[in-house]
Protein backbone atom coordinates (compact mmCIF):
# COMPACT_ATOMS: atom_id res chain seq x y z
CA UNK A 1 0.00 0.00 0.00
CA UNK A 2 1.08 3.71 -0.50
CA UNK A 3 1.38 6.11 2.83
CA UNK A 4 -2.50 6.73 2.12
CA UNK A 5 -3.57 3.36 2.14
CA UNK A 6 -5.62 3.69 -1.18
CA UNK A 7 -5.72 1.38 -4.46
CA UNK A 8 -7.62 2.35 -7.80
CA UNK A 9 -7.92 0.59 -10.82
CA UNK A 10 -8.46 1.68 -14.65
CA UNK A 11 -9.39 3.24 -15.86
CA UNK A 12 -9.07 6.63 -14.48
CA UNK A 13 -11.73 7.99 -17.35
CA UNK A 14 -13.80 5.34 -18.30
CA UNK A 15 -15.01 5.82 -21.94
CA UNK A 16 -13.76 6.55 -25.49
CA UNK A 17 -11.39 9.28 -24.02
CA UNK A 18 -8.03 8.53 -26.83
CA UNK A 19 -4.81 9.73 -26.80
CA UNK A 20 -4.47 11.83 -23.52
CA UNK A 21 -2.55 14.70 -23.01
CA UNK A 22 -1.72 15.24 -19.54
CA UNK A 23 -0.05 18.94 -17.90
CA UNK A 24 0.94 19.37 -14.11
CA UNK A 25 0.30 22.77 -13.03
CA UNK A 26 1.93 23.08 -9.51
CA UNK A 27 0.02 20.13 -7.63
CA UNK A 28 -2.65 20.09 -10.10
CA UNK A 29 -3.24 18.04 -13.24
CA UNK A 30 -5.13 19.26 -16.55
CA UNK A 31 -6.04 16.43 -18.88
CA UNK A 32 -7.59 16.00 -22.16
CA UNK A 33 -7.57 13.79 -25.53
CA UNK A 34 -8.82 13.11 -28.85
CA UNK A 35 -12.11 14.54 -29.39
CA UNK A 36 -12.39 13.72 -33.47
CA UNK A 37 -15.33 15.08 -34.81
CA UNK A 38 -17.22 15.74 -32.10
CA UNK A 39 -17.80 19.59 -30.79
CA UNK A 40 -17.27 21.16 -28.44
CA UNK A 41 -14.24 19.40 -28.52
CA UNK A 42 -11.15 19.01 -26.69
CA UNK A 43 -12.73 18.70 -23.37
CA UNK A 44 -10.47 19.51 -20.12
CA UNK A 45 -10.77 17.87 -16.93
CA UNK A 46 -8.40 18.64 -13.81
CA UNK A 47 -7.56 16.27 -10.75
CA UNK A 48 -5.19 16.70 -7.81
CA UNK A 49 -4.18 13.30 -6.90
CA UNK A 50 -4.44 11.55 -11.00
CA UNK A 51 -7.54 9.21 -10.00
CA UNK A 52 -10.29 11.48 -9.87
CA UNK A 53 -10.77 14.09 -12.31
CA UNK A 54 -13.70 17.11 -12.83
CA UNK A 55 -14.99 18.51 -16.02
CA UNK A 56 -13.84 22.24 -16.02
CA UNK A 57 -14.49 23.29 -19.57
CA UNK A 58 -14.02 22.83 -23.20
CA UNK A 59 -11.07 24.67 -25.02
CA UNK A 60 -12.60 24.05 -28.47
CA UNK A 61 -16.00 24.93 -29.17
CA UNK A 62 -15.96 24.54 -32.93
CA UNK A 63 -13.55 22.34 -34.43
CA UNK A 64 -12.43 23.11 -38.06
CA UNK A 65 -11.64 19.57 -38.66
CA UNK A 66 -11.73 16.26 -36.67
CA UNK A 67 -9.28 16.69 -33.88
CA UNK A 68 -6.55 14.16 -33.35
CA UNK A 69 -4.19 13.68 -30.61
CA UNK A 70 -3.10 17.29 -28.96
CA UNK A 71 0.15 18.42 -26.58
CA UNK A 72 -0.37 20.71 -23.82
CA UNK A 73 2.55 23.19 -22.97
CA UNK A 74 3.39 25.61 -20.30
CA UNK A 75 5.78 28.47 -21.63
CA UNK A 76 6.41 31.53 -19.05
CA UNK A 77 3.44 31.67 -17.98
CA UNK A 78 1.16 30.68 -20.85
CA UNK A 79 -1.11 27.48 -21.80
CA UNK A 80 -0.42 25.84 -25.41
CA UNK A 81 -2.50 23.25 -26.96
CA UNK A 82 -0.96 22.09 -30.12
CA UNK A 83 -3.71 20.53 -32.65
CA UNK A 84 -3.88 18.23 -35.62
CA UNK A 85 -6.86 19.09 -37.72
CA UNK A 86 -7.68 16.28 -40.18
CA UNK A 87 -10.33 16.91 -43.67
CA UNK A 88 -13.73 16.11 -42.79
CA UNK A 89 -16.57 16.32 -45.35
CA UNK A 90 -17.52 19.03 -43.02
CA UNK A 91 -14.43 21.41 -42.89
CA UNK A 92 -12.58 23.22 -45.62
CA UNK A 93 -9.39 21.49 -44.71
CA UNK A 94 -7.64 19.56 -47.45
CA UNK A 95 -4.91 18.03 -45.74
CA UNK A 96 -4.02 17.06 -41.92
CA UNK A 97 -2.88 20.59 -40.48
CA UNK A 98 -1.49 21.10 -37.38
CA UNK A 99 -2.80 24.45 -35.68
CA UNK A 100 -2.43 26.16 -31.62
CA UNK A 101 -4.58 27.42 -29.13
CA UNK A 102 -3.24 29.45 -26.13
CA UNK A 103 -4.53 30.81 -22.86
CA UNK A 104 -3.21 32.85 -19.62
CA UNK A 105 -4.77 29.54 -17.99
CA UNK A 106 -5.86 26.16 -18.21
CA UNK A 107 -9.40 27.14 -17.78
CA UNK A 108 -9.20 30.11 -20.36
CA UNK A 109 -10.27 31.83 -22.42
CA UNK A 110 -8.42 29.87 -25.05
CA UNK A 111 -7.88 31.42 -28.36
CA UNK A 112 -9.24 30.71 -31.81
CA UNK A 113 -7.22 28.32 -33.57
CA UNK A 114 -4.01 29.54 -35.13
CA UNK A 115 -2.28 27.56 -38.45
CA UNK A 116 1.40 26.50 -38.20
CA UNK A 117 1.24 26.15 -41.83
CA UNK A 118 2.23 22.53 -41.19
CA UNK A 119 1.10 20.04 -43.80
CA UNK A 120 0.42 16.34 -43.97
CA UNK A 121 1.48 15.82 -39.54
CA UNK A 122 -0.35 14.61 -36.46
CA UNK A 123 0.68 14.32 -33.05
CA UNK A 124 2.57 17.31 -32.16
CA UNK A 125 4.69 17.28 -29.04
CA UNK A 126 5.89 20.27 -27.38
CA UNK A 127 9.42 20.86 -25.90
CA UNK A 128 12.26 23.45 -25.21
CA UNK A 129 15.65 22.34 -26.20
CA UNK A 130 18.80 22.93 -24.57
CA UNK A 131 19.24 26.32 -26.68
CA UNK A 132 15.97 27.78 -25.36
CA UNK A 133 14.28 27.30 -28.17
CA UNK A 134 10.81 25.78 -28.89
CA UNK A 135 10.28 22.66 -31.08
CA UNK A 136 7.15 20.86 -32.17
CA UNK A 137 7.71 17.07 -32.77
CA UNK A 138 5.24 14.52 -35.09
CA UNK A 139 5.01 11.55 -36.32
CA UNK A 140 7.39 10.45 -38.15
CA UNK A 141 9.79 10.97 -36.02
CA UNK A 142 10.35 14.89 -37.44
CA UNK A 143 10.77 18.00 -35.89
CA UNK A 144 10.42 21.94 -36.34
CA UNK A 145 11.56 24.70 -34.58
CA UNK A 146 8.73 27.27 -33.27
CA UNK A 147 8.79 30.72 -32.75
CA UNK A 148 9.58 32.35 -29.37
CA UNK A 149 5.80 33.35 -28.72
CA UNK A 150 5.08 29.33 -30.05
CA UNK A 151 2.81 30.81 -32.43
CA UNK A 152 4.37 30.08 -36.12
CA UNK A 153 7.41 27.98 -37.04
CA UNK A 154 10.72 28.86 -38.60
CA UNK A 155 12.03 26.66 -41.50
CA UNK A 156 10.83 23.30 -42.51
CA UNK A 157 10.14 19.66 -40.51
CA UNK A 158 13.25 17.60 -40.80
CA UNK A 159 13.61 14.18 -39.87
CA UNK A 160 15.16 13.04 -36.49
CA UNK A 161 14.21 9.93 -34.98
CA UNK A 162 13.70 5.92 -36.78
CA UNK A 163 11.77 4.23 -34.04
CA UNK A 164 12.84 1.56 -32.50
CA UNK A 165 11.76 -1.85 -34.33
CA UNK A 166 10.33 -4.93 -32.61
CA UNK A 167 10.56 -8.34 -33.62
CA UNK A 168 8.89 -9.01 -37.30
CA UNK A 169 7.36 -11.98 -35.88
CA UNK A 170 5.38 -10.13 -33.27
CA UNK A 171 1.65 -9.41 -34.37
CA UNK A 172 0.68 -5.85 -34.77
CA UNK A 173 -1.53 -3.52 -37.10
CA UNK A 174 1.19 -1.45 -38.39
CA UNK A 175 4.29 0.09 -37.77
CA UNK A 176 3.26 3.66 -37.36
CA UNK A 177 5.61 5.48 -35.26
CA UNK A 178 3.35 7.99 -33.65
CA UNK A 179 2.53 9.78 -30.71
CA UNK A 180 6.29 11.33 -29.49
CA UNK A 181 6.05 13.51 -26.43
CA UNK A 182 8.85 15.15 -24.34
CA UNK A 183 10.03 15.69 -21.31
CA UNK A 184 13.37 16.76 -19.74
CA UNK A 185 15.22 15.18 -16.53
CA UNK A 186 18.33 15.20 -14.97
CA UNK A 187 19.59 16.37 -18.29
CA UNK A 188 18.17 14.14 -20.46
CA UNK A 189 15.60 14.37 -23.31
CA UNK A 190 13.21 11.21 -23.23
CA UNK A 191 11.17 10.71 -25.98
CA UNK A 192 8.12 8.12 -25.54
CA UNK A 193 6.61 7.20 -28.32
CA UNK A 194 4.33 4.75 -30.07
CA UNK A 195 4.65 1.99 -32.54
CA UNK A 196 2.37 -0.86 -33.62
CA UNK A 197 -0.82 1.01 -34.59
CA UNK A 198 -3.37 2.14 -32.58
CA UNK A 199 -6.18 -0.37 -33.46
CA UNK A 200 -6.10 -4.15 -35.11
CA UNK A 201 -4.87 -6.64 -33.03
CA UNK A 202 -4.93 -5.96 -29.37
CA UNK A 203 -1.19 -7.06 -29.42
CA UNK A 204 -0.64 -3.94 -31.75
CA UNK A 205 0.06 -0.49 -30.51
CA UNK A 206 3.06 -0.82 -27.54
CA UNK A 207 5.22 2.19 -25.87
CA UNK A 208 8.91 2.81 -26.77
CA UNK A 209 11.08 5.49 -25.58
CA UNK A 210 14.61 6.92 -26.41
CA UNK A 211 16.62 10.00 -24.98
CA UNK A 212 19.43 12.38 -25.94
CA UNK A 213 21.35 14.85 -24.31
CA UNK A 214 20.25 17.40 -27.02
CA UNK A 215 16.66 17.67 -28.34
CA UNK A 216 18.48 17.54 -32.05
CA UNK A 217 19.56 14.22 -31.17
CA UNK A 218 21.41 11.32 -32.21
CA UNK A 219 18.09 9.33 -30.08
CA UNK A 220 19.13 6.02 -27.88
CA UNK A 221 16.92 3.31 -27.52
CA UNK A 222 16.02 1.81 -24.56
CA UNK A 223 17.85 -1.15 -24.01
CA UNK A 224 14.72 -2.63 -22.48
CA UNK A 225 11.90 -1.16 -25.37
CA UNK A 226 8.98 -1.65 -25.74
CA UNK A 227 8.19 -0.67 -22.06
CA UNK A 228 4.33 -1.29 -22.86
CA UNK A 229 2.56 -3.74 -24.60
CA UNK A 230 -0.11 -6.37 -24.39
CA UNK A 231 1.92 -9.67 -25.01
CA UNK A 232 -1.63 -11.58 -24.41
CA UNK A 233 -5.25 -11.59 -26.01
CA UNK A 234 -6.09 -13.30 -22.27
CA UNK A 235 -4.95 -9.48 -20.54
CA UNK A 236 -7.47 -6.76 -19.95
CA UNK A 237 -5.86 -3.91 -21.38
CA UNK A 238 -4.92 -4.23 -25.37
CA UNK A 239 -3.65 -2.13 -27.56
CA UNK A 240 -1.78 -0.05 -24.52
CA UNK A 241 -0.21 3.18 -26.37
CA UNK A 242 0.33 6.97 -26.71
CA UNK A 243 1.87 7.42 -23.39
CA UNK A 244 3.41 10.66 -21.50
CA UNK A 245 5.30 10.37 -18.18
CA UNK A 246 4.09 12.59 -15.44
CA UNK A 247 5.84 13.11 -12.24
CA UNK A 248 3.61 12.94 -8.68
CA UNK A 249 2.40 15.43 -6.54
CA UNK A 250 4.23 16.95 -3.58
CA UNK A 251 7.45 15.92 -2.48
CA UNK A 252 6.94 11.75 -2.87
CA UNK A 253 9.42 11.72 -5.81
CA UNK A 254 6.94 9.16 -7.87
CA UNK A 255 6.28 8.68 -11.21
CA UNK A 256 3.32 7.87 -13.63
CA UNK A 257 2.64 6.88 -17.00
CA UNK A 258 -0.84 7.82 -18.59
CA UNK A 259 -1.54 5.65 -21.68
CA UNK A 260 -5.01 4.56 -23.65
CA UNK A 261 -6.33 0.97 -24.25
CA UNK A 262 -9.01 -1.04 -25.20
CA UNK A 263 -10.91 -3.43 -22.51
CA UNK A 264 -11.08 -6.79 -23.25
CA UNK A 265 -13.96 -7.91 -24.77
CA UNK A 266 -15.28 -4.37 -24.97
CA UNK A 267 -13.84 -2.30 -27.81
CA UNK A 268 -17.33 -0.39 -28.38
CA UNK A 269 -16.26 1.60 -25.48
CA UNK A 270 -13.14 3.16 -27.18
CA UNK A 271 -10.15 3.76 -26.38
CA UNK A 272 -10.00 4.21 -22.42
CA UNK A 273 -7.34 5.91 -20.17
CA UNK A 274 -5.30 4.01 -18.21
CA UNK A 275 -2.81 5.39 -15.17
CA UNK A 276 0.42 3.25 -14.32
CA UNK A 277 3.43 3.52 -11.88
CA UNK A 278 6.55 4.12 -13.23
CA UNK A 279 9.85 4.10 -11.86
CA UNK A 280 13.30 5.03 -12.84
CA UNK A 281 16.55 2.46 -12.68
CA UNK A 282 19.41 3.23 -11.91
CA UNK A 283 21.05 3.38 -15.49
CA UNK A 284 18.08 6.77 -15.98
CA UNK A 285 15.47 4.76 -17.80
CA UNK A 286 11.96 4.65 -16.93
CA UNK A 287 10.12 1.69 -16.59
CA UNK A 288 6.54 0.34 -15.32
CA UNK A 289 6.72 -0.65 -11.57
CA UNK A 290 3.61 -3.39 -12.63
CA UNK A 291 3.22 -5.79 -15.12
CA UNK A 292 -0.46 -5.95 -15.19
CA UNK A 293 -2.74 -2.53 -15.07
CA UNK A 294 -5.61 -4.64 -15.29
CA UNK A 295 -5.70 -5.37 -11.46
CA UNK A 296 -6.74 -3.52 -8.42
CA UNK A 297 -3.16 -0.61 -8.16
CA UNK A 298 -1.44 1.39 -5.55
CA UNK A 299 -2.51 4.90 -5.74
CA UNK A 300 -0.55 8.04 -5.46
CA UNK A 301 0.32 9.41 -2.45
CA UNK A 302 -2.90 11.54 -0.36
CA UNK A 303 -5.01 10.04 -3.07
CA UNK A 304 -8.66 10.36 -2.20
CA UNK A 305 -10.96 7.20 -2.77
CA UNK A 306 -11.91 6.39 -6.24
CA UNK A 307 -14.89 7.70 -6.86
CA UNK A 308 -17.50 5.81 -9.60
CA UNK A 309 -18.75 7.68 -12.49
CA UNK A 310 -22.49 8.98 -11.45
CA UNK A 311 -25.57 8.06 -13.18
CA UNK A 312 -27.07 11.02 -15.01
CA UNK A 313 -30.54 12.71 -14.79
CA UNK A 314 -30.94 15.44 -17.25
CA UNK A 315 -33.93 17.62 -16.85
CA UNK A 316 -32.74 20.00 -19.67
CA UNK A 317 -33.19 22.87 -17.32
CA UNK A 318 -29.61 24.18 -18.36
CA UNK A 319 -27.09 22.69 -21.34
CA UNK A 320 -23.65 23.26 -20.52
CA UNK A 321 -21.97 22.16 -24.72
CA UNK A 322 -19.31 19.26 -23.39
CA UNK A 323 -19.63 18.57 -20.02
CA UNK A 324 -21.85 15.97 -21.12
CA UNK A 325 -23.67 16.57 -24.63
CA UNK A 326 -21.16 16.39 -27.60
CA UNK A 327 -22.75 16.72 -32.01
CA UNK A 328 -20.94 14.03 -33.82
CA UNK A 329 -20.10 15.82 -37.52
CA UNK A 330 -21.27 18.77 -36.53
CA UNK A 331 -21.58 21.75 -39.68
CA UNK A 332 -20.45 25.14 -38.25
CA UNK A 333 -23.03 26.63 -36.29
CA UNK A 334 -24.71 23.15 -35.25
CA UNK A 335 -25.13 24.32 -31.92
CA UNK A 336 -27.87 26.98 -33.08
CA UNK A 337 -30.21 23.50 -33.32
CA UNK A 338 -30.28 23.43 -30.27
CA UNK A 339 -32.92 25.77 -27.32
CA UNK A 340 -33.86 25.11 -24.30
CA UNK A 341 -37.91 25.50 -23.84
CA UNK A 342 -39.93 22.78 -21.51
CA UNK A 343 -36.99 20.40 -22.44
CA UNK A 344 -34.16 20.37 -25.03
CA UNK A 345 -35.48 21.09 -28.05
CA UNK A 346 -33.77 20.10 -31.10
CA UNK A 347 -34.11 21.45 -34.93
CA UNK A 348 -34.90 18.54 -37.20
CA UNK A 349 -31.27 17.99 -39.62
CA UNK A 350 -31.32 15.46 -42.23
CA UNK A 351 -33.28 12.76 -43.45
CA UNK A 352 -31.77 9.81 -41.06
CA UNK A 353 -29.90 9.28 -38.07
CA UNK A 354 -26.97 8.99 -40.38
CA UNK A 355 -27.06 12.20 -41.71
CA UNK A 356 -28.15 14.08 -38.90
CA UNK A 357 -25.15 14.84 -36.41
CA UNK A 358 -26.67 13.44 -33.43
CA UNK A 359 -26.64 14.51 -30.16
CA UNK A 360 -24.17 11.96 -27.90
CA UNK A 361 -22.80 11.19 -24.73
CA UNK A 362 -19.73 9.06 -23.86
CA UNK A 363 -20.78 5.49 -21.88
CA UNK A 364 -18.04 3.87 -19.99
CA UNK A 365 -20.01 1.00 -18.15
CA UNK A 366 -20.30 -2.95 -20.10
CA UNK A 367 -24.10 -2.65 -18.90
CA UNK A 368 -26.43 0.15 -18.44
CA UNK A 369 -29.60 1.78 -19.76
CA UNK A 370 -31.11 5.14 -21.22
CA UNK A 371 -34.25 6.53 -21.38
CA UNK A 372 -35.70 9.71 -22.72
CA UNK A 373 -38.89 11.57 -23.41
CA UNK A 374 -39.65 12.07 -27.15
CA UNK A 375 -42.11 14.78 -28.39
CA UNK A 376 -42.47 15.54 -32.19
CA UNK A 377 -43.88 18.60 -33.80
CA UNK A 378 -46.93 17.60 -36.02
CA UNK A 379 -45.75 16.27 -39.54
CA UNK A 380 -42.09 17.48 -38.42
CA UNK A 381 -40.05 14.87 -39.35
CA UNK A 382 -38.76 12.07 -36.92
CA UNK A 383 -36.94 11.61 -33.87
CA UNK A 384 -35.76 8.81 -31.39
CA UNK A 385 -33.20 7.42 -29.19
CA UNK A 386 -30.07 5.70 -30.31
CA UNK A 387 -26.90 3.88 -29.36
CA UNK A 388 -24.55 5.21 -31.75
CA UNK A 389 -20.91 4.71 -33.48
CA UNK A 390 -20.98 6.43 -36.50
CA UNK A 391 -22.69 7.12 -39.88
CA UNK A 392 -22.64 4.26 -41.05
CA UNK A 393 -23.31 1.71 -37.86
CA UNK A 394 -26.18 2.10 -35.07
CA UNK A 395 -28.96 0.55 -33.34
CA UNK A 396 -32.42 2.57 -31.66
CA UNK A 397 -35.71 3.61 -32.55
CA UNK A 398 -37.69 6.95 -32.97
CA UNK A 399 -40.92 8.15 -33.97
CA UNK A 400 -42.57 10.42 -37.12
CA UNK A 401 -45.91 10.87 -35.71
CA UNK A 402 -47.63 7.82 -37.80
CA UNK A 403 -45.10 4.84 -36.65
CA UNK A 404 -41.99 4.07 -34.83
CA UNK A 405 -38.40 2.97 -36.82
CA UNK A 406 -36.34 0.70 -36.16
CA UNK A 407 -32.58 0.76 -36.20
CA UNK A 408 -29.85 -1.90 -36.64
CA UNK A 409 -26.44 -2.02 -38.02
CA UNK A 410 -26.65 1.48 -39.36
CA UNK A 411 -30.09 1.12 -41.12
CA UNK A 412 -33.63 1.14 -40.99
CA UNK A 413 -35.00 -2.38 -40.65
CA UNK A 414 -37.81 -4.07 -42.48
CA UNK A 415 -39.59 -4.72 -38.83
CA UNK A 416 -42.85 -2.86 -38.65
CA UNK A 417 -43.16 -2.26 -34.79
CA UNK A 418 -47.10 -2.56 -33.58
CA UNK A 419 -46.54 1.05 -31.59
CA UNK A 420 -49.18 3.39 -31.48
CA UNK A 421 -49.46 6.12 -33.31
CA UNK A 422 -48.17 9.15 -31.52
CA UNK A 423 -46.29 12.20 -31.11
CA UNK A 424 -44.94 12.35 -28.02
CA UNK A 425 -43.36 8.32 -26.82
CA UNK A 426 -41.02 7.43 -23.83
CA UNK A 427 -38.21 5.25 -25.01
CA UNK A 428 -35.50 3.14 -23.13
CA UNK A 429 -32.90 0.92 -24.43
CA UNK A 430 -31.03 -1.10 -22.73
CA UNK A 431 -27.28 -2.65 -23.51
CA UNK A 432 -26.43 -5.49 -20.89
CA UNK A 433 -23.15 -6.49 -22.35
CA UNK A 434 -23.75 -5.84 -26.02
CA UNK A 435 -27.19 -7.42 -25.83
CA UNK A 436 -29.51 -4.16 -26.90
CA UNK A 437 -33.30 -4.49 -25.47
CA UNK A 438 -35.88 -1.41 -25.93
CA UNK A 439 -38.77 -0.30 -24.29
CA UNK A 440 -41.28 2.11 -25.21
CA UNK A 441 -44.39 3.71 -23.39
CA UNK A 442 -47.00 6.48 -24.07
CA UNK A 443 -47.54 8.80 -21.23
CA UNK A 444 -49.66 7.47 -18.58
CA UNK A 445 -49.34 3.84 -20.20
CA UNK A 446 -47.03 0.61 -19.27
CA UNK A 447 -43.50 -0.46 -20.79
CA UNK A 448 -44.13 -2.39 -23.60
CA UNK A 449 -40.85 -4.66 -24.93
CA UNK A 450 -39.66 -4.41 -28.35
CA UNK A 451 -39.70 -7.20 -30.18
CA UNK A 452 -36.82 -7.33 -31.61
CA UNK A 453 -33.37 -7.39 -29.70
CA UNK A 454 -29.67 -6.80 -31.08
CA UNK A 455 -26.13 -7.93 -30.47
CA UNK A 456 -23.57 -5.16 -30.84
CA UNK A 457 -20.56 -6.42 -30.00
CA UNK A 458 -18.71 -5.75 -33.31
CA UNK A 459 -19.69 -2.19 -33.32
CA UNK A 460 -16.46 -0.98 -32.57
CA UNK A 461 -13.33 0.47 -34.74
CA UNK A 462 -12.13 -2.97 -36.02
CA UNK A 463 -15.28 -3.27 -37.77
CA UNK A 464 -15.34 -0.04 -39.31
CA UNK A 465 -12.10 1.54 -39.44
CA UNK A 466 -13.24 4.93 -37.03
CA UNK A 467 -11.41 5.21 -34.38
CA UNK A 468 -14.93 5.66 -31.82
CA UNK A 469 -17.23 3.96 -29.37
CA UNK A 470 -20.46 3.20 -28.99
CA UNK A 471 -22.41 6.04 -27.61
CA UNK A 472 -26.32 6.94 -26.60
CA UNK A 473 -27.71 9.91 -28.61
CA UNK A 474 -30.54 12.00 -29.41
CA UNK A 475 -31.63 12.51 -32.81
CA UNK A 476 -34.18 14.79 -34.98
CA UNK A 477 -34.21 14.60 -38.64
CA UNK A 478 -36.69 16.74 -41.15
CA UNK A 479 -37.85 20.31 -41.25
CA UNK A 480 -39.27 20.56 -37.36
CA UNK A 481 -38.11 19.42 -34.22
CA UNK A 482 -38.41 17.34 -31.70
CA UNK A 483 -38.42 18.39 -27.51
CA UNK A 484 -36.36 15.57 -25.23
CA UNK A 485 -37.25 15.53 -21.70
CA UNK A 486 -36.20 13.77 -18.64
CA UNK A 487 -33.19 12.21 -20.04
CA UNK A 488 -31.60 9.24 -17.68
CA UNK A 489 -28.75 6.88 -18.13
CA UNK A 490 -27.88 4.46 -15.34
CA UNK A 491 -25.45 1.93 -14.63
CA UNK A 492 -26.50 -1.57 -14.27
CA UNK A 493 -24.18 -4.14 -12.04
CA UNK A 494 -22.38 -7.18 -13.60
CA UNK A 495 -24.94 -10.14 -14.77
CA UNK A 496 -23.67 -12.39 -11.76
CA UNK A 497 -24.27 -9.61 -9.21
CA UNK A 498 -27.96 -8.69 -9.81
CA UNK A 499 -30.48 -10.11 -7.96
Amino acid sequence: MTASGMTFVNPILPGDRPDPAIIKVGDEYWLTYSSFEAAPGLLLYRSSDLINWTYECAALPEPIGSTFAVDIAEHEGRFYIYIPFIPTPWSTLTDASIFVIHAPSMSGPWSAPIDLGIRGAIDPGHVVGEDGRRYLFVNGVRSIRLSADGLSTVGELEHVYDGWRYPDEWVTEAYALEGPKLLRKDDWFYLVSAVGGTAGPPTGHMVIVARSRSVHGPWENHPRNPIARTTDAGDRWWSRGHATLVPGTGETHDWWMISHGYENGYRTLGRQILLEPLRWTDDGWPELAVDDPGGVLQAPVGAMVQHPSPDVHDDFSTLVPGERWAFHAPDPGEADRLSLDGGLQMAGKGTSPADTSPLAMLAGDHSYEVEVDVAIEPDGGEAGLLLFFNNRLFCGLGIDGERMLSYSGGMRTHWREPAPVTDRIMLRIRNDEHIVTAWYRVPGGEWIRHTVRYETSGYHANTMGDLLSLRPALYATGAGSALFRDFRYQALPPRGSRS
